[in-house]
Parts: C-alpha cells; sequence; structure tokens
C-alpha cells in the first residue's frame, strides 16, 4: 500500500468559507476525496489544522500549538512508513499580525523541505517523495482594507508566494501544484467545495505520474 500524508492548513482539514469552524465532509473534502480517486491500495492521511504556520507562534488565547515545524518530526514518525508528503502551507503567515514578507515565508518553506528531504524512515531508512501543493491566493475582501484585517496586505503577498515557491520547486526539480486559479468562499481565504474536488484532481494526477520505489 502507498501511503500518502497531506499535511497543511484549514483547507486540509476542510473547513467551510464563512462558518463557524464547520467542516466539509468526507465526500467534500479534497483529501478524501483524494483516496476515493486512489483507492485501496493508497492511504491518504489528513493533517490539517485550522491556523497552522511554518513557525509564527499565534498569541491568541487557546491557539497555541499552531507552530508546523515542531510537529513535523513527530507526524513523520508516527505515521511512519510514508512514501509520499503533500505540503500545503503558507496562507496562515501572511497574517498580518506576523509581519512576514513572501521571501520570509519562503525560508520558513526552505527549512519544511530540507527536514523533508532529509527524514529517513524507522522501518527502512526511504525518503518520502514530496509534492508541493501551492497556496491559493488570498483575495481582496473589501475595497478600503486597513491594519485592523486580519490578511491586511496578504492578497499581493500570496501572489509572491506563489511565484516563489513555483520558482523554488522548478531549480529544485519538486513536484508542484499550481492553485492560483482555486475559488475562495465569501471570506476569501478557504476555498469552495467545487475547488476542493479541483484540488483532489490536481493532487491526484501528480500522484499516479510520481515513480514510487
Amino acid at each position: 500500500m502507498i501511503r500518502v500524508l497531506c499535511f497543511g492548513d484549514s483547507n486540509t482539514w476542510g473547513y467551510i468559507s464563512g462558518s463557524d469552524h464547520k467542516r466539509y465532509n468526507e465526500n467534500e473534502r479534497w483529501p478524501k476525496l483524494l483516496q476515493q480517486q486512489l483507492g485501496k491500495d493508497y492511504e491518504v492521511i489528513e493533517e490539517g489544522l485550522n491556523s497552522r504556520t511554518y513557525f509564527s507562534e499565534d498569541k491568541r488565547l487557546g491557539k497555541e500549538g499552531k507552530a508546523g515545524y515542531p510537529y513535523l518530526k513527530p507526524c513523520l514518525e508516527t505515521h511512519d512508513k510514508l512514501d509520499i508528503v503533500v505540503l500545503m502551507l503558507g496562507t496562515n503567515e501572511l497574517k498580518y499580525a506576523y509581519n512576514n514578507t513572501a521571501n520570509d515565508v519562503l525560508k520558513m518553506f526552505e527549512k519544511f523541505v530540507q527536514f523533508i528531504f532529509n527524514f529517513k524512515s524507522q522501518i527502512d531508512g526511504s525518503t518520502p517523495k514530496l509534492i508541493v501543493s501551492g497556496i491559493p491566493l488570498v483575495a481582496s475582501i473589501k475595497m478600503n482594507e486597513t491594519p485592523d484585517d486580519k490578511y491586511f496586505q496578504a492578497p499581493k503577498k500570496s501572489k509572491e508566494l506563489c511565484e516563489l515557491y513555483k520558482k523554488y520547486c522548478l531549480k529544485n526539480h519538486i513536484t508542484y501544484i499550481d492553485n492560483t486559479d482555486l475559488e475562495l468562499g465569501i471570506d476569501a481565504i478557504h476555498i469552495t467545495l467545487e475547488s476542493h474536488k479541483k484540488l483532489a484532481q490536481k493532487v491526484f494526477q501528480e500522484i499516479k505520474n510520481a515513480k514510487i520505489d
């Protein structure tokens, strides 16, 4: 069985745009749709967490533990052995409170990539293949955004970040999925039901094209 880990944020968790923490069901969110398309010879593992970042710590009460890096190693070891890791992170690092540029987020991304490349299975010493699923473009909700908006300046930064991801992956021969065409819901952050279907199909195609030892 080929084992696939989907490591991401609320768009991997399946957050319904504009809702109060409601989640798309098992026949709607993209990792589960991916499982259905891949079939019984694959196991798709969901590791989506709302508000997950690479390194930035959420200072809000009750939002502890959102930084992905400290969890990455135990996550990979928990699900050992893995054949493929689908990484889809970066949107939350663009929150105004974290004061990150697109280049700042790229450096965080690079550390994740290098960690995954250097990870060795405790079972057989293998390293999982990496697929980078780019973030959807953050949309501007209002015509006149202000610093009070959680994602102030994020639309421009998200476009810059997608270009940086794409360039980095091309240079380093990493499979990259461009998701700038995914439709967002009412909150301009979370992808729609149709986008979950579209994303599942994109990831499916790349997994089927992957060469697994």
